[in-house]
This record gives C-alpha cells, structure tokens and sequence, in this order.
C-alpha cells in the first residue's frame, strides 16, 4: 500500500518563508505528476503548485514568483519552498501524486497525503 508525508508546516511571520516535504512510500513503480494543494475552512481545496515526471512545473498564479516546486525522484519527494508568505498563504497543505502502484503502466492511481497546517501570523 502507498502513502504520502508530508513534513514541514508550522508557525511563520508575514515575509517568512518555509519548507514543505512529501514523501511518497510503499510498493511504486514509478512517480508521475506530484503536487501541493491547499484548503482552507469553508473554501474548496486549491492547487498550489505541481510538478510533472518529466519536471515541468505549473503554479498558481497567487504564489509564482514566491513559491517553488522541486523534486527529488531518487527519494521519492517532493519539495514546496515558500517565501514571502503572506497571511493568504495560511492554510492546510496538502501533497498529491500519482503513483503507479502496480507492474502494468496503467496501473496509476491518485493519493493524498494527511495535510500539514500552515499559519502566517505576526
């Protein structure tokens, strides 16, 4: 069974910046798009940013300029670096994926991690 965790909210002030981690584990054969997500209470959950297997990028436009996505296919992970956050920003992050789970090429399904809370706060 495949999993995503994620690693690295927390508390920041405006202008700060932060570091989100997502590791995919489990039985996979390959990675294909990876991504972060937000949500917050009362609105729908948002793509923040993701990331293809081939490291083509596509951001929101409320954090390009400010966010960046990378990847690391060897660990499996992917990596969100924030700076200048602003209050918005706050939020539950989630990581997203596609994974192949199983030996057939189209065995590709979508997993979520459990979120990581971000606060922007003075």
């Amino acid at each position: 069974q495949a999993q995503l965790v994620e690693s690295g909210g927390g508390l920041v002030q405006p202008g700060g910046s932060l570091r989100l981690s997502c590791t995919a584990s489990g039985t996979i054969y390959s990675i294909r798009t990876m991504g972060w997500y937000r949500q917050t209470p009362g609105k729908q959950r948002e793509l923040v940013a993701d990331i293809t297997d081939g490291g083509s990028t596509n951001y929101a436009d409320s954090v390009k300029g400010r966010f960046t996505i990378s990847r690391d296919n060897a660990r499996n992970t992917v990596h969100l670096q924030m700076n200048s956050l602003k209050p918005d920003d706050a939020a539950v992050y989630y990581c997203n994926a596609d994974l192949q789970t199983g030996w057939k090429s189209y065995s590709v399904y979508n997993y979520w991690g459990q979120g990581t809370q971000v606060t922007v706060s003075s």
